[in-house]
């Protein structure tokens, strides 16, 4: 983790990123909590997804919105989420890169006690302002 933030990418998910932003334009993330879908993360074009009013965005990845179901958000508040690809066909057809062979998933670390208690009281500023 370079800096204390809930969200980052690696090196190879940020290749290919901007790639499905070539092909595609604007982007969104949806990770969901498990249903049919399970919990990779998925790509859309943005708009091409609809988060639910308790669902969270944790973050941007290239500028281009993190969301996370709720109860999965409920269940890893404690991590820092690292958004990673892999080769191979992931358990959802409907994320962007799918086509190309390529599955995103999420790297997850647990922030220290000292960790937490920056990223909350960074996330409070930004509800007070």
């Amino acid at each position: 983790m370079t800096s204390l933030k809930r969200l980052s990418a690696t090196p190879k998910a940020i290749e290919l990123v901007k790639e499905l932003e070539a092909e595609f334009g604007p982007l969104m993330f949806y990770q969901a909590g498990g249903c049919c879908e399970g919990t990779q993360p998925m790509c859309f074009k943005k708009g091409g997804y609809f988060p639910r009013m308790k669902d969270v965005c944790i973050g941007q990845i290239l500028d281009y919105d993190f969301w996370i179901d709720c109860d999965l958000f409920e269940y890893w508040k404690n991590a820092h989420f690292e958004l990673d690809v892999i080769d191979g066909f992931g358990t959802g057809g409907f994320s962007l890169e799918i086509p190309k062979g390529k599955t995103f998933k999420v790297n997850y670390t647990l922030f220290t006690p000292d960790e937490l208690e920056i990223i909350n009281q960074e996330e409070l500023k930004q509800f007070r302002t």
